[in-house]
């Protein structure tokens, strides 16, 4: 979701010495839209790997799948995400950090006079502004280049809630600044 993709999968392996090396048995793609979280994705490879073994086990017990090897060239490892990865950089692209907010729901925040704020949901915009300033009243947040829309947040302790509500309570005039 963060670098840009817009599919990602499950692939069936038979198991080998190697991390990841086995040959492949099935593999299915889905698509990943302009707002689909990690949450989203999540549920959705969740059901299509449960749903894939059954076929992949029943395909080897009836003799009718061939597994194939693994490509070489496109291997990477992905580690283990850093809790300071959750942290939404505002010097980077407005468009970045939309999509790392959606990379990292329902984790990703910021911070408020000292005071976590998860963002659970952005979008991209166009305006400019000092990196981390708000540029409105309505949660329009400069970014590196562009400017991002907070639309779903949740303060520390609360229930997550729509940008605007949110606001009724804490107001956010321009000028002020998230960190």
């Amino acid at each position: 979701i963060e670098a840009g993709d817009r599919e990602s999968g499950v692939t069936i392996m038979r198991m080998d010495e190697g991390l990841d090396t086995g040959p492949m048995v099935l593999s299915e793609t889905c698509a990943i839209s302009q707002t689909t979280t990690a949450r989203d994705l999540h549920d959705a490879l969740s059901a299509m790997g449960a749903r894939l073994i059954v076929e992949a086990l029943a395909g080897i017990a009836a003799g009718t799948l061939t597994p194939t090897p693994q490509p070489e060239d496109g291997v990477t490892y992905a580690k283990k995400i850093d809790k300071a990865e959750t942290r939404i950089d505002w010097t980077a692209d407005a468009v970045h950090v939309a999509a790392r907010i959606r990379a990292f729901h329902p984790l990703a925040w910021c911070e408020r006079d000292g005071q976590r704020l998860r963002v659970l949901a952005a979008r991209a915009e166009t305006a400019s502004g000092a990196p981390g300033a708000a540029l409105d009243d309505g949660l329009l947040i400069a970014c590196g280049s562009g400017a991002a829309r907070l639309t779903v947040v949740q303060p520390a302790g609360k229930p997550a809630m729509a940008g605007g509500a949110y606001l009724r309570g804490n107001p956010l005039p321009a000028g002020s600044r998230l960190d």
